[in-house]
């Protein structure tokens, strides 16, 4: 009997933490006695902020916060097999490079094989510029430095000519490839306002420099185009100084016409590298902020009103039995909860779907073991006795109908992609919780208060 209630110590431990987990920071404030401060949504840094635990809030998806998805089809008709999945891997990477250089906050990107179509979904939070995305992501970036042949003279009136013809440039070898980098800086103007304008700061690789060096030495007084993909004009016709030629001193810039906008995108292109194969868009959606909360709202409630019914209906069926059940519910929800908040679990729309039909479950097993102590007192044993067999005899049901439930939430997320991987993830861990919470803490608080 001590043991027992040691054990009933522990889950009302248990269930202090996990609310104080789940919960969302609710501010305390008694000036009587000079207490201000909140209980709840903490944030917790560990080993001088080198690790954090972060409980401030659930993590939400994009239909529940607002953002942009896009779903990007990759073209392989131009690899073999051996090559494709390799290719895609790669195309994910760059693409994962340009979002996080948007500074956007914890993107997704997975690839998924359609058929024999290959795509990456891509799932931006808190965007609603769905042009910026695709530019973003879409746009392969590749710079090429050109120089002229040595038979055509150059001469600054042939400036236009040139500019405007880019049949006569050739390869140098010199492409994004040897850049480490670029940035957005800013060139003093000469005008009477003293304004700066942005340009593109190259950092390349250190054999890169010694490439553009060669370059430099080679080509003194005469001009290198910068050309972007398969552009039709430079975007940039420098030309060498001789102070160039004797070795760079510093990181070399792109001029132009640029506004910040459209410095910080070409910057941002060229860092994130070429993309291998060719891309297009199958699918684009922007999901507004209101709508997210919008639903979140609505799930909550829907949320609150299941609880409140299987409650009511729990105690109205099973009295006393039914009002323990309730406290194992109020249990479970709050650990559930505080895991997601911990892992922390992506909630979206599917996966609160799956939480609050996971709650049905959660009283499933104690339903089973209900009914059999029933069953066990309508013939005549004693309430000790029934209670330990209705527990015993309604087991193997109990644990045939997870089982089968968890094999269910496990082919999904394996097979399943995006919302579907979402919806079978937090029932899993739904059906988990639940099963600790009915065979342990329902189980030790009857066997500890006895007498129901």
């Amino acid at each position: 009997m001590k043991k027992d209630y040691l054990k009933l110590g522990a889950i009302l431990g248990l269930f202090v933490l996990a609310t104080l987990v789940a919960m969302p920071s609710v501010p305390v404030k008694l000036p009587q006695i000079g207490v201000d401060t909140s209980i709840g949504g903490y944030y917790v840094p560990l080993f001088g902020d080198r690790l954090t635990i972060d409980l401030r809030d659930l993590k939400k998806g994009l239909d529940l916060q607002g953002g942009v998805k896009l779903v990007l089809k990759a073209d392989m008709s131009k690899l073999g097999e051996s090559d494709k999945i390799k290719a895609l891997e790669s195309t994910r990477e760059i693409i994962s490079r340009r979002v996080d250089y948007l500074g956007v906050a914890e993107p997704k990107i997975n690839t998924v094989k359609v058929g024999e179509e290959y795509r990456i979904e891509v799932e931006i939070p808190g965007m609603d510029d769905v042009k910026m995305a695709v530019d973003a992501i879409g746009q392969t970036a590749q710079l090429r430095f050109k120089t002229l042949p040595k038979e055509l003279e150059w001469t600054e009136d042939k400036f236009a000519d040139y500019f405007q013809n880019p049949a006569v440039w050739v390869d140098s070898g010199i492409t994004g490839a040897d850049l480490r980098g670029a940035g957005v800086t800013f060139s003093q103007s000469t005008a009477l306002k003293d304004k700066t304008s942005p340009q593109i700061e190259l950092q390349f690789t250190a054999e890169g420099r010694k490439k553009f060096s060669d370059l430099a030495k080679a080509n003194v007084g005469r001009p290198v185009a910068l050309f972007l993909d398969e552009s039709k004009f430079p975007i940039s016709m420098p030309v060498i100084s001789a102070d160039l030629a004797n070795g760079l001193t510093g990181d070399p810039v792109i001029n132009g016409s640029f506004d910040m906008k459209s410095a910080r995108a070409l910057s941002l292109q060229i860092r994130a590298g070429a993309l291998p194969v060719p891309i297009s868009i199958l699918q684009q959606q922007t999901v507004g902020a209101t709508l997210g909360n919008e639903s979140v709202q609505k799930s909550l409630k829907a949320g609150a009103i299941g609880l409140g019914l299987v409650m009511v209906f729990m105690v109205v069926l099973y009295g006393g039995l039914g009002l323990i059940a309730n406290f194992g519910l109020l249990l479970y929800t709050a650990l559930v909860l505080a895991i997601f908040k911990i892992i922390p679990v992506t909630l979206t729309l599917p996966g609160i779907a799956g939480f609050i039909l996971s709650i049905g479950m959660a009283v499933d097993a104690s339903i089973l073991a209900f009914e059999r102590i029933r069953e066990e007192t309508k013939w005549g044993k004693p309430r000790g006795i029934a209670l330990k067999l209705g527990f015993e005899r309604s087991w193997n049901s109990i644990r045939d109908s997870n089982i089968s439930s968890l094999i269910t939430a496990g082919v999904l997320f394996y097979f399943g992609s995006g919302m579907v991987r979402g919806f079978a993830l937090t029932l899993a861990i739904g059906i988990g919780v639940s099963l600790f919470t009915n065979i342990f803490v329902v189980r030790t608080v009857i066997r500890t208060l006895g007498r129901f």
